[in-house]
């Protein structure tokens, strides 16, 4: 390699590692995308649990409520 050539290839080098941050940067990126997406169906998902958990607490205890009435 004579010294004409070597700055070209040094040159070559430093496009294929910067194509490759390129290309990792766009898919963690996508990767965030999708992680956020994930989470918000999750958020959504807890807070249809937790609304059902409480509404089955509600009737639960309106039940208990009305057996101590049958007791009396």
């Amino acid at each position: 390699m004579n010294i004409e050539t070597a700055p070209t290839v040094d040159l070559q080098n430093l496009e294929h590692k910067i194509d490759a941050l390129i290309l990792l940067c766009q898919q963690l990126s996508d990767e965030n995308q999708q992680l956020k997406a994930t989470k918000t169906q999750l958020v959504q998902q807890q807070q249809a649990l937790s609304e059902k958990n409480e509404s089955a607490k509600t009737r639960i205890e309106s039940m208990i409520s009305r057996l101590k009435l049958m007791e009396i």
